[in-house]
């Protein structure tokens, strides 16, 4: 009954909210989950150390920093998935250099 008064009340729920608490709680990003895992698996602190590098970055925040170590794993991740298929092909298991150098070629 108390949800077909809040439906009916013209007032939005918490799931039809389009900024949200779920959606301030996903721009945050903390190096530790809940449980201790952590969310990313490379080095903050030498991600960071690798913006700075560039002269055109002046500043980087916290939240860029995260994001741009999750795209470097899931690049990494995907361009050695592509590569031990392309050993699997030779019938081999272990990753040569040549294997990587096909993936990015077809990745161009």
């Amino acid at each position: 009954m108390a949800a077909a008064a809040a439906a009916g009340s013209g007032t939005p729920r918490e799931e039809d909210a389009p900024g949200g608490d779920a959606a301030a709680s996903q721009a945050q990003a903390p190096t530790n989950a809940p449980g201790g895992a952590r969310l990313s698996r490379l080095p903050l602190a030498r991600v960071k150390a690798l913006v700075k590098a560039d002269p055109d970055v002046t500043l980087a925040g916290q939240e860029a920093i995260f994001i741009l170590a999750r795209a470097a794993e899931l690049f990494v991740e995907t361009i050695a998935k592509d590569a031990y298929c392309c050993a699997q092909q030779g019938k081999r298991k272990t990753l040569q250099r040549r294997d990587l150098g096909r993936v990015a070629v077809i990745m161009q």
